[in-house]
């Protein structure tokens, strides 16, 4: 029998082994390599993007409609402060970091900014010396110009405004001094306007911040050139304004009076109300004057007392008896007030001096006493409610039977008419001033409002949370394309499984004698083979007996074989 002895090499050191990451790179295709490269720097640059997007910052307004002027001022200050800075709005508005903006605003107000296009009365701050009476009163003007536009420009639905003030010289004649005027521009917001009681305050405010000015002298036009101040009788308009105002106040009060007290008894739901006032808003003024007589023996008051006594006296003797009685002077005169007056003329012996004779005599008396008068003026109050109507519908009532089938069914007269008492209370029903109270009992007629559900991507919430998102679901989803489709299968590449390197050593040595002694060992049938005699001995068989036989003694020169031949090196 033949032995062969394969002849063993001494085994090499083994040399450092590369990186398992370098090794799978040197083993990709060109192509592969610029697919790895282009990937990684996608994913370089979404993760970048995403940084950004996370850490950018919260601009908010800043300043809004400056005029040209004072919108290059801020942005001038804030290139000079650092302070980044972006337009929007077509440039109307200027925005900042959120977290600077009120920082930024009190900098810039401490420098004055925005100043403003109209000027008020810091035109008086900057006075030249020498200057004229004329011009001072014309900086006046214009900064009383200035301030008024400025305060009606604040009102929410005035984008502009400008004032044009006339005041006239005032000279030392009274007479001849002439009233101030003014007109106002405004320019109203797209969409906007100004409802009556709007005009009416401008127009008041510019008339008390003038001396002597009349409401009447102030015109409001807006910027189409309509009128809005109407300047030829605006306390008409004012007055109807607040009379419609009242009538409708005292129709709301009445109403909710008749459903507080209705409500809890019939429901909520089961009652309707509405009440009409028919006010009277003439004003009257009625002056009486009545005389009557002094009846009785009231005393009158005498108002003038006038009293002529003329007469003529001669050198005939007296007549008459002499004596104390003839020359006692003359009585007071009676006038009664009601009685006849006594005979006015000659009265003889009365006031005459003794020796003497009276010819004639005459004697007048006029007494003007006050008249009783009385002198009444009565005013009527405006509105006065001339009529009342109240009119009331009640729903009929509701019953459920043992079925649950509902049913309705209509309230009991007794019921109605106690209503309407309580109704008639409420409003304070008066028959002589012609109050009416209707109340009617019928079937509401229930109508389901229709639903219109929002689709939940159309909700607000719903597409306020997508936008959001949008940005970090946006960078993840490229993400994982860009990985999935050009980094991962270069990776799988990379990591496919190496060769394995010979085993160093005694432990290298125990494991290839553990695998020979499995593979001697194993008796594997291989199909396809004929089968051998069972008392033949063949030449194979003499081979392979050699062949585990050396195994068994020298398992690190059969070790080196196999490997020699898995290398593809030869012995």
């Amino acid at each position: 029998m033949n032995t062969a002895v394969a002849e063993i090499d001494a085994p090499s050191p083994p040399e450092k082994a590369p990186h398992p990451l370098v090794q799978g790179f040197s083993r990709l295709d060109t192509s592969r390599k610029i697919m790895l490269g282009l990937g990684v720097l996608a994913m370089v640059a979404v993760l970048a993007t995403a940084f950004y997007m996370a850490n950018r910052p919260d601009y908010r307004v800043l300043y809004a409609n400056l005029s040209d002027k004072d919108g290059g001022a801020v942005l001038a200050q804030l290139s000079q402060m650092n302070i980044p800075y972006r337009h929007a709005d077509g440039g109307n508005a200027i925005l900042v970091p959120a977290n600077r903006v009120h920082d930024t605003r009190l900098r810039l107000a401490s420098q004055g900014l925005p100043r403003g296009a109209v000027t008020g009365f810091e035109l008086m701050d900057n006075t030249r010396l020498g200057m004229t009476q004329f011009q001072e009163r014309l900086t006046f003007q214009r900064g009383l110009e200035g301030e008024l536009t400025r305060t009606i420009s604040s009102l929410n639905s005035v984008a502009e405004a400008r004032v044009h003030l006339a005041l006239p010289n005032q000279n030392g004649f009274f007479r001849e001094q002439q009233k101030p005027s003014a007109s106002v521009l405004v320019t109203l917001f797209p969409g906007r306007s100004l409802d009556r009681t709007q005009i009416a305050g401008i127009v008041h405010l510019v008339a008390s911040s003038v001396p002597e000015m009349q409401p009447s002298a102030v015109s409001v036009v807006d910027q189409h050139g309509n009128l809005l101040s109407q300047t030829t009788n605006p306390q008409n308009d004012a007055v109807d304004s607040k009379q419609l105002e009242y009538i409708r106040m005292l129709e709301q009060m009445y109403t909710q009076r008749i459903l507080d007290l209705l409500e809890p008894v019939v429901g909520r739901q089961n009652v309707r109300a509405q009440v009409t006032a028919d006010v009277d808003f003439s004003l009257t003024e009625q002056t009486s004057e009545q005389h009557r007589p002094n009846q009785g023996n009231n005393e009158a008051a005498v108002r003038s007392t006038q009293l002529i006594e003329a007469g003529i006296q001669s050198d005939q003797p007296v007549p008459g008896v002499p004596g104390a009685v003839t020359n006692l002077p003359p009585g007071a005169p009676g006038a009664p007030i009601n009685a006849d007056a006594a005979p006015l003329g000659i009265v003889p012996g009365n006031n005459v001096a003794a020796g003497t004779t009276e010819a004639s005599r005459r004697r007048e008396q006029v007494i003007n006493y006050e008249v009783d008068r009385t002198v009444s003026v009565t005013r009527g109050s405006t509105g006065n409610i001339r009529r009342l109507s109240a009119a009331v519908v009640l729903n009929h009532v509701e019953t459920t039977d043992r079925r649950g089938q509902a049913s309705s069914a209509p309230l009991p007269p007794e019921q109605i008419e106690q209503i309407n008492a309580l109704v008639r209370e409420a409003i304070g029903f008066n028959p002589q001033r012609g109050d009416s109270v209707n109340v009617l009992n019928a079937a509401f007629t229930r109508t389901e409002p229709e639903a219109f559900d929002t689709a939940w991507w159309k909700q607000p919430d719903t597409v306020e949370l997508a936008r959001s998102m949008a940005w970090p679901l946006g960078m993840l989803v490229l993400g994982l394309i860009l990985f999935l489709g050009m980094v991962r299968p270069a990776l799988k590449m990379m990591s496919a499984p190496a060769e394995r390197p010979g085993a160093q050593g005694e432990e290298a040595t125990r494991t290839t004698g553990l695998q020979l002694d499995t593979v001697v060992d194993n008796e594997t049938q291989r199909p396809g083979l004929p089968a051998p005699a069972p008392n033949e001995v063949t030449a194979e068989m003499l081979r392979l007996e050699d062949a585990k036989r050396l195994a068994k003694e020298n398992p690190v020169a059969v070790a080196n074989i196999v490997r020699g031949w898995m290398s593809g090196e030869t012995a």
